[in-house]
């Protein structure tokens, strides 16, 4: 019966139970058992109609996210009175960041940057910086840059959450050389020992059968062949934006909305030739 009332304490069985609201605990006034903590108070916040009041009524802080370079976990010192020079002391020294977290957060704002234009979604942004973090505590950013690294975790992380995003969509963001970008991804990678999501051909070909203007049918067509040939073994380590262009190619000439092989390899970042082999 204790188990099933909630106004009981299960130890012994009294119903002196009181609420530590600063706290946010249940208490048996009995035998002092804590029944419940980290209770959520119920009461209404205090109304403030100023910049300052509600920075001095706010009791919670931002969300912890792998975005900041102490995941928002930092003690702010607020700003003391002039004449307090020890504290303004302590001020400026919160304020010069050591160079591991000016790296990062450098790093986290170039990987806002690229996924604010990419128009990416919250979870890749937080999956590319939880892996530069990762990199940098391995010490894998000696001689390589910060750019190409982040460009290299963005990549990852949009083929980790099936994000269809491009190595050359991403090159196209940033001032990085693709070598230099591509060594840093196998050094993730290896060094990491992440496993390398799969990009499927399919999940391109919206985005290239608006840009070339096809209609729907010629879509439904190219999946249709795609899907046909996933399973097949003669297009393993092929390119998927190649397999990709193939399939809108032969695709919109079955049905009349023929594109030549020179328009369809420009929409899509490749030559002709990968098209044609």
């Amino acid at each position: 019966d204790n188990e099933e009332n909630p106004f009981k304490c299960p130890e012994c069985g009294s119903d002196g139970i009181i609420q530590d609201n600063q706290r946010g605990e249940s208490i048996c006034t009995s035998c002092g058992l804590v029944l419940t903590d980290h209770v959520v108070n119920p009461e209404q916040e205090r109304r403030a109609f100023t910049t300052e009041e509600r920075a001095k009524r706010i009791r919670t802080g931002a969300p912890i996210t792998n975005l900041l370079p102490d995941m928002g976990l930092t003690t702010v010192i607020d700003m003391p009175n002039p004449q307090n020079q020890k504290l303004w002391r302590a001020v400026k020294w919160q304020n010069r960041l050591p160079w591991s977290k000016r790296n990062i957060l450098i790093a986290t704002t170039e990987i806002k940057r690229i996924a604010g234009i990419l128009n990416l979604p919250q979870d890749v942004k937080e999956t590319a910086a939880k892996i530069y973090k990762k990199a940098f505590h391995k010490k894998l950013l000696r001689g390589r840059s910060i750019k190409a690294m982040v460009a290299a975790c963005v990549y990852y992380a949009c083929r980790a959450s099936k994000i269809p995003r491009t190595l050359q969509e991403i090159l196209d963001q940033t001032d990085v050389e693709p070598k230099e970008m591509r060594k840093a991804y196998r050094t993730l990678i290896k060094e990491l020992n992440l496993k390398v999501p799969a990009l499927s051909p399919t999940s391109l070909v919206p985005k290239y059968i608006s840009d070339l203007g096809l209609s729907n049918k010629v879509e439904n067509r190219v999946v249709q062949i795609l899907r046909g040939v996933k399973n097949e073994l003669f297009i393993a380590g092929k390119d998927p934006k190649g397999l990709c262009a193939a399939a809108i190619y032969l695709a919109a000439k079955e049905l009349g909305e023929a594109r030549s092989q020179q328009q369809i390899a420009k929409a899509i970042g490749i030559t002709e030739v990968t098209l044609r082999s």
